[in-house]
């Protein structure tokens, strides 16, 4: 699941307990507006599984499918939806959003957090307006397209934008802002597809068109943004990103933090390629924990499968549209409710009880899943009522689980792994790995539905196994540890240290 953001806590410890802020009118209105980029994503994620089982959507674009849904005969209704092309539609989204995360991080870099955001909605608001007005495959994809650059630029500079903003004592609340209007995005979206489902033949359109909503949003606000300071001073601009600063701190007193700002933005500038800098030894831990395997491994807890497909999964259980688009909802205000217990608890019981904890659930939901499902559902079987509410329960579950792990923690953990002078870089690698995995999941999941049938929901449930021992013995806890301390967790973890040693010191001759 898309959503969080990197961490910008650039300043030296010997002054941070200089830092003064006040929460601010000017500072609650930026951040309402720039995490309103985590509804795009979010109304994206909902929206399209909701579309694609809609009868009239697949009348107009997949009769095939269509007329392979209505019948049960001899075929087994897991594979009602197997189709490449129907979940190109959805996947093209990530796949495009992949290839842009590269030129918005240019864009972040060189012209600012602001402008990438601005970029990200016009993108969307056109992919919008392609896909409601869509008369063939090709216009849809191509909408999806636009929605995919749009997606790569939001969750390139919204994250960032949020986390340079916040003052240091509540950055965790606040980065996690972006997962909650991710979650809020999808809560709407399936309420959306709910009505527009008794819209005929054209609810489709307006739940795809709708889109242009919080793109617009998006769009108008960021042009009242200020830049983010830290951007102002890699850009040399020092007196507006005073001026900046203390608006948004709301006090004057703000010597300290400016001064770690430009502190950090040379240091920042001596390092001439970061992304080979992360490709050393001593960035080992966060180019293997950060920047690939927990980006990765959210994507592969299945959770953006419920996601992408639940109004298709219930379908394929044995639902109805409407009753699946409901259940769809469920889950919906489930992932929210989960996300505000994130991000009211996790400071306080820590990154790994939250992973480990909520993973052995995530494990245990799928085997009860993938056991129901195979004494339960079967060729031309229709689920009775009570089968189906106790999946529709048990994959609230699961979303809860996930809401307050995986999800929200898949972006918080890498934005505190990386040092200042790959955290760019850093941001890259882990916004590109997570779009790939996505689109990956997405293009696969129905035909690996359609072939392993309950199974799929076992191997999910393995690779949950193996994260969780991934996190149990790889990640150490970060919680309330300074990002500039955050070196000496590698120094002293049983297997980290053999690389981190600074064997460049080593080297130096004695003088």
């Amino acid at each position: 699941m898309a959503g969080g953001g990197f961490g910008g806590d650039t300043g030296q410890l010997k002054r941070a307990h200089l830092y003064e802020y006040k929460i601010t009118n000017y500072f609650i209105f930026a951040c309402i507006v720039a995490a309103s980029g985590g509804s795009l994503f979010g109304y994206d994620l909902g929206v399209s599984g909701g579309v694609t089982s809609m009868d009239d959507f697949l009348i107009h674009f997949f009769p095939k499918i269509y007329k392979r849904k209505q019948e049960h005969l001899n075929e087994t209704d897991y594979c009602k939806y197997d189709s490449q092309i129907l979940t190109l539609f959805t996947s093209s989204l990530y796949f495009a959003g992949l290839i842009s995360t590269f030129g918005a991080s240019y864009v972040t870099r060189k012209r600012g957090r602001r402008a990438s955001i601005i970029v990200g909605s016009i993108s969307f608001f056109l992919g919008a307006i392609f896909n409601a007005s869509a008369v063939n495959i090709a216009m849809l994809i191509i909408g999806r397209v636009f929605l995919g650059i749009g997606i790569g630029f939001g969750n390139q500079a919204v994250p960032l934008y949020l986390s340079e903003i916040a003052p240091a004592k509540i950055r965790g609340a606040v980065n996690q802002l972006f997962q909650l209007t991710t979650c809020i995005g999808i809560l709407i979206a399936n309420l959306i597809n709910y009505g527009t489902n008794k819209i005929h033949p054209w609810g489709w359109r307006l739940s795809l068109g709708l889109a242009t909503v919080p793109a617009a949003v998006m769009f108008f606000g960021a042009l009242f943004l200020p830049e983010t300071p830290n951007s102002l001073v890699e850009q040399g601009k020092l007196d507006e990103a005073r001026t900046v600063l203390e608006k948004i701190r709301g006090t004057k007193n703000i010597e300290a933090e400016f001064a770690d700002l430009v502190d950090a933005s040379q240091a920042a500038q001596a390092v001439k390629n970061p992304f080979r800098n992360l490709l050393k030894r001593k960035n080992r831990p966060q180019l293997v924990i950060g920047a690939l395997g927990i980006p990765a491994f959210q994507q592969l807890t299945g959770m953006n499968s419920i996601l992408f497909y639940a109004p298709v999964i219930f379908q394929s259980l044995g639902f109805g549209t409407g009753a699946s688009l409901y259940s769809s909802i469920i889950t919906g205000v489930t992932l929210v409710v989960a996300s505000l217990i994130s991000m009211s608890l996790v400071d306080k019981f820590g990154r790994r009880a939250f992973f480990l904890e909520a993973g052995t659930e995530m494990i245990i939901y799928m085997v009860i899943v993938a056991v129901t499902l195979a004494l339960k559902f079967g060729t031309g079987v229709v689920l009775s009522k009570g089968i189906g509410v106790f999946l529709v329960i048990v994959i609230c579950l699961f979303v809860l689980a996930y809401g307050r792990s995986w999800g929200p923690l898949g972006w918080l953990v890498p934005s505190e792994l990386f040092p200042l002078e790959t955290r760019s870089a850093g941001q890259s690698v882990v916004v590109c790995v997570n779009l790939f995995f996505t689109a990956l999941i997405a293009q696969c999941f129905l035909v690996s539905l359609c072939h392993l049938q309950y199974g799929i929901f076992l191997v999910f449930a393995g690779l949950v196994f193996i994260m969780s021992l991934f996190i149990y013995f790889l990640l150490p806890e970060t919680k309330q540890v300074p990002i500039e301390e955050i070196y000496l967790l590698w120094e002293n973890h049983w297997f980290w240290k053999r690389f981190v040693a600074d064997t460049d010191e080593i080297k130096k001759p004695a003088v």
